[in-house]
């Protein structure tokens, strides 16, 4: 788990990353912004993805979740420095959900849950 300080014990931004920030990041915004003392930004790697993931974005992200390793290589040729120091945690949950799907819900507070700590309501 990561520790911020002692009063909480879980990050404070957490920032997803797909690749059109339409299903998969956009679900996992949906549904972790709902947890208190937590922000969450998803973005998508592609062009013409709804929200396209900026330097800004990394920078402002306590830990960066990325769905596919594809991603997280797309980030490290296009944003090098702004990784330095950064933890970064690949899902492996593939691109075939749909936008609040509850397989793809239960997938993320599953997996999620490895790394941050979420309350007994979400997980």
């Amino acid at each position: 788990m990561a520790d911020l300080d002692n009063s909480v014990k879980y990050p404070t931004k957490l920032l997803f990353v797909c690749s059109q920030n339409r299903m998969r990041s956009l679900t996992a915004e949906r549904i972790f912004s709902r947890l208190p003392g937590i922000q969450v930004r998803s973005a998508g790697t592609q062009p013409d993805a709804r929200i396209v993931v900026t330097e800004g974005h990394i920078g402002w992200a306590d830990i960066i979740f990325l769905m596919e390793k594809s991603h997280l290589n797309r980030l490290r040729r296009k944003f090098p420095e702004a990784l330095q120091g950064k933890q970064t945690v690949t899902l492996r949950i593939p691109d075939e959900y749909e936008l609040m799907q509850p397989e793809l819900i239960e997938e993320l507070q599953s997996k999620v849950a490895q790394y941050i700590e979420l309350p007994q309501s979400c997980s």
